[in-house]
């Protein structure tokens, strides 16, 4: 185990390095910073993610489990992952709790207040999948809800309906929303809202992008409506998002709203019209005039495919036996499995990992608004985060990924230059398909984890 002087020196180089930033007047990773009303305790943040809680009777304490260590090692903003506003349809993964039922939220509340007893703050991020939800690429969930309606902004596009020929994604019963069904789901995200200040939440996160229902209204690969929520310009495709952050303030008026903003630069060639870095600029204005408090700009495509998640083909959790047969009930039969294996290793080849590959179109978003800007994804190290930071890319940066492997990372991460163990290999990912929860299963990584906590690096 590190000793107290080996400590004492890690945290007197991180002082000394934050004095140097201070005299540059660049803001540093601990010092506080504001979302809205709330003030938070440092610029690193967890990201959302996937805590598998779904709407289970121990949901408060699984949620618990995978929120507390972020906070209690030293992170300022804790993000719950995406949450469902409406009481079926929308679930984007297994796992996803909805939080329609007052009483299902106010339950949360050990979670929530376990988490500020450590300091942090906790904001709830609320979506809706629409079209991309898990009827029509989950085969075991759609035979369990036979019933269930796929919602649409608009017809598909024609490569979307080829892939549903193709019997690659299926759906059963598709309805595209009227525009009362889209004014109606801005209320659930409203009454969501609502139940989220009652349980003691400091702030609401909109799953803007990541192939949201809000990434298809914006988009004009989705979006072709000739009504209100439709038009040629993202302005006029900014009309649900105005909508929704309306209810929410009035439901919950004092917690600060943040959003995901969409560019979709990863899109495949043969997709047509995607949002540009251009149009998430323009997009982030729209939100800051609705009222939206920070913005956190990703660089995805239009699925929910690699460019969410980006890195190295995970063959390891692809080739593991113990989860072979759920691949096979989640697609349909084992070579739709083996189909989407063949897809994933292609789109990791045509989507690699990159350093921070959100940062370029972070700080165009940041040139032109003034609410504070979140970047996340493939942030890895502490020098990392003060580039960002120094070079007016962002006001806050946070990581997903690297907690499954290092629930506790940012007890190094605050007091040293130290840099996540995290490969980026997504074998914490893919087995998601299976229901499993996120955690590390990359030997290496594990072995080295257990070495850093034989030295001490994650003690308080």
């Amino acid at each position: 185990m590190a000793g107290p002087a080996g400590r004492n020196g890690r945290a007197q180089q991180a002082k000394a390095h934050e004095a140097i930033l201070r005299s540059r007047n660049v803001p540093s990773l601990t010092e506080p910073a504001r979302i809205g009303s709330v003030e938070v305790r440092n610029r690193l943040y967890r990201a959302p993610l996937l805590e598998v809680a779904a709407n289970k009777p121990d949901a408060a304490r699984i949620l618990e489990r995978e929120l507390v260590p972020s906070a209690a090692s030293g992170m300022g903003l804790v993000f719950q992952g995406a949450s469902l506003v409406t009481p079926e349809g929308g679930r984007t993964a297994p796992g996803l709790s909805r939080v329609h039922d007052r009483g299902f939220v106010l339950s949360l509340k050990p979670a929530v207040e376990a988490v500020q007893r450590h300091g942090a703050k906790l904001f709830l991020q609320l979506g809706h999948g629409a079209l991309q939800c898990m009827e029509t690429w989950h085969a075991q969930y759609r035979a369990e809800h036979p019933g269930l309606v796929t919602w649409a902004v608009s017809e598909p596009p024609a490569w979307f309906r080829a892939l549903l020929r193709a019997r690659f994604l299926r759906i059963e019963h598709l309805r595209v929303f009227g525009e009362e069904d889209l004014v109606q789901l801005a209320r659930a995200f409203g009454r969501a809202a609502g139940h989220a200040a009652e349980a003691g939440y400091d702030g609401l996160h909109l799953a803007g992008a990541n192939a949201s229902i809000f990434q298809q209204l914006w988009s004009p690969v989705f979006n072709r409506r000739t009504d209100g929520f439709g038009g040629r310009s993202v302005e006029e495709r900014g009309r649900f998002l105005r909508l929704v952050v309306q209810e929410m303030r009035r439901a919950a008026p004092r917690l600060p709203v943040c959003a995901k903003v969409p560019a979709e630069t990863e899109a495949p060639w043969f997709v047509r019209n995607a949002l540009s870095v251009q149009d998430g600029v323009r997009i982030a204005r729209i939100m800051e005039d609705a009222g939206v408090d920070a913005v956190a700009p990703v660089r995805i495509g239009v699925l929910r495919d690699q460019s969410v998640a980006r890195g190295s083909f995970p063959k390891r959790a692809w080739d593991d036996l113990r989860f072979q047969s759920g691949y096979a009930r989640a697609f349909g039969s084992q070579r739709k499995a083996r189909l989407v294996r063949l897809a994933n290793a292609y789109a990791a080849r045509r989507i690699p990992f990159q350093p921070a590959w959100n940062a370029s179109f972070c700080k165009a978003v940041k040139r032109e608004v003034g609410v504070p800007v979140l970047c996340e994804g493939g942030v890895r190290s502490r020098a990392q985060m003060d580039a960002l930071l120094r070079d007016g890319a962002c006001d806050l940066a946070g990581m997903a990924r690297p907690l499954y492997a290092e629930p506790w990372l940012a007890r190094r991460i605050l007091r040293s230059d130290a840099e996540a163990l995290c490969q980026a290999c997504n074998n914490c990912t893919i087995p998601q398909v299976n229901g499993l929860p996120g955690v590390c299963r990359t030997p290496d990584v594990l072995a080295a984890r257990g070495a850093l906590e034989q030295q001490g690096a994650y003690e308080p």
